[in-house]
């Protein structure tokens, strides 16, 4: 006990003190995208051209967050000159509409639905399903309960049934072998709820768009009221929009 006490003492305190303090993430981290909306067209075509996921239209100068996997094609292409991932993780939306952006995205805070603030703002339990997801989104959203980020802190916690949830974080491309599993969870869960996408799979389908094995959009199943985009979302981006969002 008394050598526990010791290591603890020498550690000290390693839980994040977001969000009264920033967090910096590296400089690799892809987060944000910002447009340059004056570049000229045959830069703009050629990284609309190179997109593997077909996210970038070419005519409004626009990125959909939604199909993007932030994997930075484009800014190679164009040297900085068109498109720019910056370190903002703060990338959640509560319409589908505003992940096609050349950079702003609307304050969560404020579009947020007030009545689920006062319903789960002290306590908010939310179910995980995986439809057929990779697991790097599963494992970025269990990583939520590590020290550094401890979740639980908020009064956010992952249950393991629905019937004690207040919502369901969906993960994955929900494939046609998932896709009722999923609906029964849903209805499982008891009224009031929210349902929370997470990651491009299960925005838009992802790098499995276009299969017929896959739904392109978990909005086209269920009425989606947090979409947080991404290949997989960092935890910050999770953490922000729960917290934005709920509290």
């Amino acid at each position: 006990m008394l050598k526990v006490l010791k290591n603890r003492f020498e550690q000290g305190c390693k839980t994040s003190r977001y969000p009264k303090e920033n967090v910096q993430l590296l400089p690799r981290y892809r987060g944000r995208p910002i447009i340059q909306p004056d570049t000229p067209s045959d830069i703009v075509g050629r990284c609309a051209a190179a997109c593997p996921q077909d996210a970038i239209d070419s005519i409004a100068k626009t990125i959909d967050m939604g199909r993007c996997v932030f994997c930075g094609t484009c800014a190679r292409i164009a040297g900085g000159r068109f498109i720019t991932f910056t370190q903002d993780f703060a990338v959640a939306v509560a319409e589908k509409a505003h992940l096609i952006t050349q950079g702003d995205i609307p304050d969560l805070a404020q579009h947020s639905r007030q009545h689920f603030k006062k319903l789960f703002g002290r306590s908010l339990q939310l179910r995980q399903v995986s439809a057929a997801g990779c697991n790097a989104c599963e494992a970025d959203l269990n990583v939520l309960a590590t020290p550094f980020f401890d979740l639980a802190r908020f009064g956010i916690n992952f249950v393991a049934s629905p019937r004690h949830a207040d919502g369901i974080v969906v993960t994955g491309p929900i494939s046609r072998n998932m896709k009722t599993a999923l609906l029964q969870t849903y209805e499982a869960t008891p009224e009031p709820r929210v349902v929370i996408a997470v990651g491009s799979c299960t925005i838009s389908g992802g790098p499995f768009r276009g299969s017929p094995e896959i739904t392109e959009g978990l909005d086209t199943l269920l009425p989606v009221d947090l979409f947080i985009p991404g290949c997989p979302p960092h935890p910050m981006s999770n953490l922000h929009a729960l917290l934005n969002f709920f509290k």
